[in-house]
């Protein structure tokens, strides 16, 4: 870690500039503000310190350190947090197309289960006109049943031969 960000983790550069408190201070490195506001807290908390008044010309213009080593740590982190941003692009969007794919799947599914919900429904009323049929066999049966049971019921004490 250079001695700067060293310095400044000890708590010796927190010297901000009163006039920035309060207001928008310029992105560092080229960065739009909703870049900069939406980068990582890790990220802003290490390049923001060196965005103090100590590093503001007499313009107030922030400027980077002049310090090499902080300036090769400056384009590390950038080159990480680049990296970092492609990353988590490359995942989203594969996450995006697992879902839509998922939602297609379900959309199927559910078109399925609408057909199978008419099959079921044809199945129930099939089963009611069946159960309809087998109830009015059953009837007849028993009508059956009766009238042979009446006619034997008379057959008995005649005589077989004698009819």
């Amino acid at each position: 870690m250079s001695a700067l960000l060293v310095a400044h983790a000890a708590g010796h550069l927190d010297a901000r500039a009163d006039g920035l408190r309060g207001r928008k201070r310029p992105a560092p490195l080229g960065l739009r503000w909703a870049e900069w506001v939406s980068a990582p807290a890790s990220w802003r908390d290490i390049v923001e310190p060196l965005m103090t008044a100590v590093f503001h010309d007499l313009a107030g213009v922030p400027r980077v350190a002049e310090d090499p080593i902080a300036q090769s740590e400056i384009s590390a982190l950038t080159r990480r947090f680049e990296q970092g941003q492609e990353t988590t692009a490359r995942e989203f969007g594969i996450v995006k197309s697992d879902l839509t794919a998922v939602r297609l799947q379900v959309g199927n599914l559910d078109q399925k289960v609408g057909g199978l919900d008419e099959k079921v429904s044809q199945l129930a009323e099939d089963m009611s006109a069946v159960n309809g049929r087998l109830d009015a066999l059953a009837g007849e049966v028993r009508t059956g049943n009766a009238q042979i049971l009446e006619l034997l019921s008379q057959l008995v004490g005649k005589n077989p031969d004698a009819s």
